[in-house]
């Protein structure tokens, strides 16, 4: 898996996946794909990971993440798109896979709290604060829970590109890819197919 420089234009300039700006625990997911120079991880070490958390504001900038709760980041990401795989394939999970949300669900529970704005009252519920990495966890499984049962949950779909591995929502039927440079990629590799083919002896 190739390191990332969290300053460089893969991270940076990536191409936001459709429902991503909604769903964290998706933008979790898409942490691993693949690219035309190889496979990427975004959380290859606890530095990036923590770093990931802080951007998705979900951990304070001054709460170190440790190595446990680091390895425990990377399993709940492995058992959602584990879930999101089940879903799609109308299949049940793997019970180590639900247990392991179920798991990060628990370790932080939100505390129901009526906030007051400018717009008026509303509910507001809160992870335990007293273990800000585990209510980061919390967080995003409560995010994949809601995206699971909710009415997005049908447009859950794992891009087409071979190797690509992120997930989007999609917002119509006729699509397939996460991005528009997916979709460029396949077509340029059926052409470079297509073209090989035309071009080799009968």
């Amino acid at each position: 898996m190739r390191s990332v420089d969290h300053d460089a234009p893969v991270y940076l300039h990536q191409l936001l996946v459709p429902g991503e700006e909604r769903y964290t625990s998706l933008a979790l997911v898409n942490t691993r794909f693949t690219l035309s120079h190889g496979d990427i991880d975004l959380l290859d070490d606890t530095e990036s990971a923590h770093l990931w958390l802080v951007r998705h504001e979900l951990l304070p900038d001054r709460v170190a993440l440790s190595g446990r709760q680091f390895g425990r980041l990377l399993g709940l990401r492995e058992a959602v798109r584990a879930l999101f795989e089940a879903y799609d394939a109308h299949e049940r999970p793997a019970v180590d896979d639900l247990a392991t949300v179920n798991s990060a669900l628990a370790a932080a529970p939100s505390t129901p709290r009526l906030a007051w704005t400018s717009d008026g009252p509303h509910r507001a519920d809160e992870p335990d604060a007293g273990n800000p990495a585990a209510a980061a966890l919390s967080l995003l499984a409560e995010d994949a829970t809601d995206l699971l049962t909710g009415s997005e949950a049908e447009q859950l779909t794992e891009c087409a590109a071979q190797g690509c591995a992120r997930w989007f929502l999609r917002s119509h039927g006729a699509r397939r890819w996460c991005t528009t440079k997916c979709g460029n990629r396949v077509r340029a590799a059926r052409a470079y197919a297509a073209k090989r083919g035309k071009e080799s002896p009968g």
